[in-house]
């Protein structure tokens, strides 16, 4: 059978952000690999397929990307239509472009269907343009994260350059973080937003500077984050600090 595989975007969290076509096609699917963050009501409009858990969690067991690349190229050769549920957008972070080269190796048609990436919906969230005119011009996506044999790159030269930052599955380096983009000229103060759980019921969101980050950071690292760098968080910040010392005062006035 001569198969097609879909690299499907299945957004931040919420399954009511997944589009129309990524939700068309896993009515069709007759086969899903999903990640491990992929909404369980999103895996459950798959009604006809089979279901295949391949997600990658940092600090627990994940399957080996080759494995998950044989997986598919050999679901092609069996079913019409295979997908490849990734969380967010498959072309963020995803490791779409390994599966990718795999397909394509074997000859192997293919199709990538965006999705929702989680710094577009914790900034909608946060009611927060990542851009803004006169003053952020610029935003860089990057990750501290490596693997094996990897080197680190130049993610933090990369925010320090730019205007803004939103800094992804870095929540458990806030620490290392914090004191590499200082280092590389990032100011103390600059402000921070970090959005725990975007789009979901359970989101959380602190605010703090980056001198800070690795403190408030302790907080929150019960699911993804999205750790955001930059000017235009500061006003929501001092609302936020704000708020947290009404909340205070009258809860010391409540004694």
């Amino acid at each position: 059978m001569n198969g097609i595989v879909y690299l499907v975007g299945a957004g931040p969290g919420a399954p009511d952000l997944l589009t129309l076509r990524a939700a068309r096609l896993l009515e069709r699917a007759d086969i899903v690999f999903h990640d491990a963050l992929v909404h369980a009501e999103i895996v459950a409009l798959a009604t006809r397929a089979s279901k295949v858990a391949v997600g990658k969690r940092c600090g627990k067991h994940s399957t080996a990307q080759k494995f998950i690349n044989k997986r598919l190229v050999d679901a092609a050769a069996l079913h019409e239509v295979v997908v490849r549920l990734k969380g967010g957008d498959p072309m963020l972070f995803g490791r779409a472009q390994e599966e990718i080269a795999a397909l394509e190796a074997a000859g192997i048609r293919y199709e990538v269907v965006p999705g929702v990436t989680a710094a577009l919906a914790a900034a909608a969230q946060l009611g927060t343009s990542l851009t803004q005119r006169g003053s952020v011009r610029s935003v860089t996506f990057v990750t501290p994260r490596v693997g094996d044999g990897e080197s680190t790159g130049t993610w933090a030269q990369s925010v320090a350059a730019a205007d803004s930052g939103a800094i992804y599955m870095g929540a458990g380096q806030a620490e290392i973080i914090s004191a590499i983009l200082i280092a590389a000229g990032k100011p103390p103060s600059t402000p921070v937003a970090v959005v725990e759980n975007a789009s979901l019921p359970e989101s959380r969101t602190i605010f703090s500077t980056l001198e800070a980050l690795p403190q408030f950071a302790q907080q929150i690292l019960n699911g993804p984050a999205v750790i955001f760098i930059g000017p235009q968080f500061r006003a929501r910040a001092r609302a936020a600090q704000r708020e947290q010392e009404r909340a205070d005062a009258s809860a010391r006035s409540g004694r």
